[in-house]
């Protein structure tokens, strides 16, 4: 297989099947039939592997990369499935910290291309069948499952894990999954299944209670991890880390009651060590030191809000690169926006990217000081021939804004 071989099946994987990171709502299948066929088809990997599922609005992606990391400070082998990806389509899929092997995604592209035309799986569903099999194949000790959108009707949620875990419920993807936090909790208490540990992330009262009415219904063992105290901390940087850390740390005793052996240095070394372990970045990541920048995938209200807060804790005049998709409701961040900044709108480089143009009305509204870029990259140069090494730059919004800054600048710094 040659390089352009690999981008031929990965190019041809994008556009023949509805995707959410592209084409947004129109490509969210929800419900379990399809994916519960095309697993069948390939012979259920995903109950030949001892799973672990974590869902939430925030902090999922956090959370599972911490526990992976612990994990592997254990000696174990670990696959861990996120999406979605910055760079390449093969970070979904790690074992050890390694992305999946691209001999296997060609492969498995391949064989998707003979399976029964009922089926016709989304872009989504695709992936989470090539995680399972990948890990099975693999024979990892245990698969972290992140889901990918809600819960109930997600296509992770056809595993039988041996524990499961909600880090926070926040307002996002109203369009999918209702209008209010107590509707969107009820979507993602769906992972909560039968006799199998849930641990619950969110000090909102009316979230715990939705989360522990559906554990007693499901005679699942309910813990709050909100309850924990703890000093320790990790190498993901970011404030709002330490309610993921709290999280992990009950998935933690939970597994350790399953007969799991993870020491005290397993854990408190695995939580320094997830950058190394797992090479997980998108969540506060420090991409240079002069001048100072950050990006942070950070992408909702509740997430931005987290991130922005943050940022006006440190003393410096900022850069701030932002971008968003077409669904996201824009005039809500506006009222968020850090102090003592100079901002620039770029239009990330997907289907879904919206150009700052469409939206122009509300940064005059807010009377901040702003430019309008056609990319990230081109956003990016400008606030770094602005930037002096007292300042600061800040990369995010979107996903895919830090995905598009990534591609273009991370190899410099490695």
């Amino acid at each position: 297989m040659t390089n352009e071989q690999y981008q031929e099946a990965i190019d041809w994987l994008f556009i023949q099947m509805p995707n959410y990171q592209i084409d947004g709502q129109k490509a969210y299948k929800p419900g379990l039939d399809n994916i519960t066929k095309l697993c069948a088809f390939f012979g259920n990997p995903q109950d030949k592997i001892k799973c672990i599922h974590i869902g939430g609005t925030n902090g999922k992606g956090s959370s599972s990369n911490m526990l992976a990391s612990v994990l592997q400070e254990s000696g174990y082998k670990v696959g861990l499935y996120n999406s979605p990806h910055l760079i390449d389509f093969t970070e979904r899929i790690k074992v050890n910290g390694k992305n999946c092997n691209k001999e296997f995604v060609f492969d498995f592209i391949q064989k998707l291309k003979t399976i029964p035309e009922d089926i016709r799986p989304s872009f989504f569903e695709f992936t989470t069948i090539m995680a399972f099999e990948y890990f099975y194949q693999q024979q990892v000790d245990f698969a972290i499952i992140e889901v990918g959108l809600g819960g109930r009707l997600d296509s992770t949620n056809i595993i039988k894990p041996l524990i499961s875990a909600i880090t926070n419920v926040q307002l996002d993807h109203q369009n999918i999954l209702g209008d209010t936090i107590a509707e969107i909790a009820t979507e993602k208490a769906g992972i909560v299944k039968n006799n199998t540990p849930i641990i619950s992330g969110d000090e909102n009262e009316v979230v715990k209670n939705i989360i522990r009415e559906k554990a007693i219904k499901e005679n699942a063992p309910f813990i709050d991890a909100t309850l924990i105290e703890t000093d320790l901390t990790s190498d993901l940087k970011g404030n709002y880390q330490q309610k993921n850390i709290r999280v992990v740390l009950a998935l933690v005793e939970e597994l350790k009651k399953q007969q799991v052996d993870i020491s005290d240095q397993n854990l408190e070394k695995g939580l320094l060590s997830v950058h190394h372990h797992t090479g997980f970045i998108g969540r506060w990541f420090e991409f240079s030191k002069n001048p100072l920048t950050i990006c942070d995938t950070g992408h909702n209200q509740a997430g931005l809000e987290y991130v922005f807060s943050q940022l006006n804790s440190i003393d410096r005049h900022k850069h701030i690169i932002l971008g968003f998709v077409n669904d996201k409701k824009i005039d809500e961040v506006m009222n968020l926006l850090p102090e003592n900044s100079e901002f620039y709108f770029a239009k990330p480089s997907i289907n879904r990217g919206r150009h700052p143009e469409d939206y122009e009305n509300l940064l005059k509204e807010a009377k901040i000081f702003y430019k309008i870029f056609n990319s990230v990259q081109e956003a990016y140069l400008s606030a770094k021939e602005q930037c002096t090494n007292e300042e600061m730059i800040f990369i995010g919004g979107s996903n895919f804004v830090v995905g598009d800054f990534l591609e273009k600048n991370l190899e410099i710094t490695e």
